[in-house]
């Protein structure tokens, strides 16, 4: 594998990568590097055994591979499970059916089924009073503001997407509260020329 260094371009040697230390120099350039390596960078490739994972006389099956033996027992349900189906939820097995219903009582909060996408809300938002009513934009404008500012290092999605939602959002509500102190500007020049 050939990595190489940032400044100088050089490749960094397997036995400086696989220092535990983040901060180091490289050996070419004398440039300070900061190294993070995945753990399983260097691991040993482990060859799997197809034999071992078929199902011979005797043996319990998945519930999921009629042809493939089983390794565990989902901790929900208890249904046998090949080393494909396994999955390994706050330390526990799960059957991938488990992972799929949708029930509060499952108590795992490692698992997130959805996220509340601030980024639509914003966009939204800031665009009802521009389609329907101006006047309501004194009240939604600050609400997208606030929205983009609090949310913006949010995750947006389980899918990931970009911020242009955000960016929208802010120029819209930007450009509506521009025009409500444009009209409030406006009102009060009129009044005062109304007196003189």
């Amino acid at each position: 594998m050939l990595i190489l260094c940032p400044n100088c371009s050089g490749a960094l040697p397997d036995w400086l990568l696989r220092t535990n230390q983040t901060k180091s120099v490289c050996p070419g350039c004398y440039k300070d590097l900061t190294i993070e390596v995945f753990p399983a960078l260097f691991r040993e490739r482990t060859v799997i055994d197809r034999g071992a994972l078929a199902l011979n006389e005797g043996e319990a099956c998945c519930y999921e591979h009629a042809t493939k033996r089983a390794v565990s027992l989902c901790n929900r349900c208890g249904r046998f499970l090949c080393a494909l189906c396994e999955v390994d939820v706050d330390n526990a097995v799960w059957c991938p059916g488990c992972l799929q219903l949708d029930r509060p009582d499952l108590g795992v909060k490692a698992l997130k089924k959805h996220r509340t996408l601030y980024d639509s809300i914003a966009l939204g938002i800031s665009l009802c009073p521009a389609l329907l009513f101006f006047y309501p934009s004194v009240i939604t404008a600050p609400i997208v503001v606030y929205l983009a500012i609090r949310h913006w290092k949010t995750p947006s999605s389980l899918i990931p997407r970009n911020k242009w939602r955000f960016v929208v959002a802010v120029i819209i509500a930007s450009l509506e509260l521009a025009m409500v102190a444009l009209i409030v500007i406006s009102i009060i020049v009129a009044a005062q020329k109304a007196r003189r």
